[in-house]
């Protein structure tokens, strides 16, 4: 039986666990070939020994996404190598502190901007190119319910995932006449170290799997996929429009 993603590129950072782990190998499933990211070089090692096992293939890159001109680099490399992208997922992110705002460092803030912000913006600048060589790029980035709450204690993480949807939501009108489409994704509470470190009296058991998680971020890498500029909210199982404040 033919996979809906055979053939396709797929460039997912911060895959060497939780959500990004799980989505690459259900990527993987699908066909595509994945180029995965991610500073800790045991973990992709472990992604690709599952991703071999189901019959996949990958190219392992070990990166830290605050290093803009390794991103550079690797969109060198990918266009000399396969000459596009087919798909990107932007998950890699940092919490930063759970500290009231005064008490925060403004290097600790910056840490957390360069990493969910800057370094997204970086990959956009440099895999924009490749995803336009493909005859139907995607990307997704993955944010939270924090953005749009503005929780409290954790505002460089919330400023971050707020800045990150309005820089998606940007690209995605200035590609909106293209064959690229550009969506965000909101897993919400999912049972991920994350998640354990800002929650560490909850119950993991209570909490849904990256796996399952990632079971909805497929469709929206796929070529039959046709909105663009949404938010999909996999609590709520909805797709959902972004719309101006009341």
């Amino acid at each position: 039986m033919t996979k809906p993603l055979a053939d396709r590129i797929a460039l997912v950072t911060g895959a060497s666990r939780g959500i990004g782990f799980a989505t690459a190998l259900a990527l993987a499933k699908a066909g595509a070939h994945i180029v995965a990211t991610a500073r800790t070089q045991g973990g992709l090692e472990e992604l690709d020994d599952e991703i071999r096992k189901g019959g996949g293939s990958a190219t392992l890159v070990p990166l830290n996404l605050t290093d803009s001109d390794g991103i550079a680099r690797l969109g060198a490399g990918l266009h000399e190598r396969y000459g596009k992208l087919d798909i990107l997922v932007g998950n890699a992110g940092v919490l930063g502190p759970s500290s009231p705002i005064g008490h925060i460092e403004l290097k600790t803030f910056n840490d957390v901007m360069a990493v969910n912000v800057s370094a997204n913006f970086q990959l956009i600048r440099c895999m924009e190119p490749l995803l336009r060589k493909s005859d139907a790029g995607r990307a997704v980035f993955i944010t939270s319910g924090a953005a749009n709450k503005a929780t409290a204690y954790v505002s460089p993480y919330a400023a971050s995932k707020a800045a990150l949807e309005t820089l998606a939501r940007a690209w995605a009108q200035e590609t909106a006449n293209t064959p690229l489409r550009v969506n965000l994704f909101n897993p919400g509470p999912v049972r991920t170290r994350m998640r354990a470190i800002l929650m560490p009296g909850e119950d993991p058991a209570t909490l849904d799997t990256p796996e399952q998680v990632a079971e909805f971020i497929v469709p929206l890498c796929a070529p039959d996929w046709t909105e663009t500029g949404k938010f999909y909210d996999y609590k709520a199982r909805s797709l959902m429009s972004f719309r101006p404040p009341a």
